[in-house]
C-alpha cells in the first residue's frame, strides 16, 4: 500500500509506526471500529491520503476536528509538510494521538477540548471524518470561520441530504469528488466565496 502512495522510505516508516500503534492500542481502547483492522491500509490510510491532491497549493495549516486516532490529521501529518491541529476531548484518544506523534516525529499540535470552545486560529483548511453531519460541522466550526478558509470532509452515504440541508445562507461552493477507497463515500470540498 506504501508504494501506491508513491512515498520515501522515510514516510513509509513513519505509517507503518502510526498503524503498529493504532493496532496495539486498539486493544485497549476503541480508536477505530475493530471490524476495519483487517483493511487498515485500504480502510483507514489510503482513505485519508486522498485528500492530499485537494489541500490547496498555499495551505500552511490544517486543523482535524474530532480526532479521535488522529484520521484524517495524524496521516495527513505524515505525508504532507502541513502543520497538523488536532481538535479531540476524549482523553484516551489525545493519549494515543500524542504518543503517535512522538514516535512518528511529525508536526502536530493538539488541542484537548472541543472545537466549539476554540479560539479562532486561522487555519487554512478544516478537516473532518466520521464526526458529524455537514450542518452540524458547519455549526461546531463557526468560531473558526474566516476568509480564505476551505473544509475537505469525508463522507458516506447520506451526503446528498446533507448537502440539500444546509442553510442557504452559507457563503461556501461545494464540490464533491468520489473517494478512491469506497464507492458509496465522497469527499466534500468547501471554498469560502469570501
Amino acid at each position: 500500500m506504501c508504494a501506491y502512495l508513491d512515498v520515501s522510505r522515510e514516510t513509509q516508516d513513519r505509517l507503518v509506526t502510526y498503524v503498529q500503534l493504532l493496532e496495539k492500542w486498539q486493544k485497549r481502547i476503541n480508536l477505530v471500529s475493530s471490524s476495519t483492522l483487517p483493511q487498515v491500509w485500504q480502510r483507514h490510510i489510503l482513505d485519508c491520503a486522498q485528500l492530499m491532491p485537494f489541500l490547496p497549493k498555499k495551505a500552511k495549516t490544517v486543523m482535524d476536528i474530532g480526532a479521535g486516532a488522529g484520521l484524517p490529521g495524524l496521516v495527513l501529518a505524515i505525508l504532507t509538510d502541513h502543520q497538523l491541529h488536532l481538535v479531540e476531548s476524549d482523553s484516551k484518544k489525545v493519549a494515543f494521538m500524542r504518543t503517535a506523534i512522538a514516535e512518528t516525529g511529525v508536526d502536530a499540535v493538539i488541542h484537548h477540548g472541543r472545537i466549539e470552545e476554540l479560539a479562532c486560529l486561522h487555519m487554512d483548511v478544516i478537516t473532518a471524518r466520521a464526526l458529524a453531519p455537514l450542518a452540524r460541522l458547519f455549526h461546531l466550526t463557526k468560531t473558526q470561520h474566516h476568509d480564505g478558509l476551505d473544509y475537505l470532509f469525508l463522507k458516506g452515504k447520506g451526503v446528498k441530504q446533507e448537502l440539500t440541508a444546509l442553510p442557504t445562507s452559507l457563503t461556501l461552493t461545494a464540490h464533491t469528488y468520489p473517494s478512491i477507497t469506497d464507492r458509496d463515500a465522497v469527499i466534500v470540498h468547501f471554498k469560502n466565496q469570501n
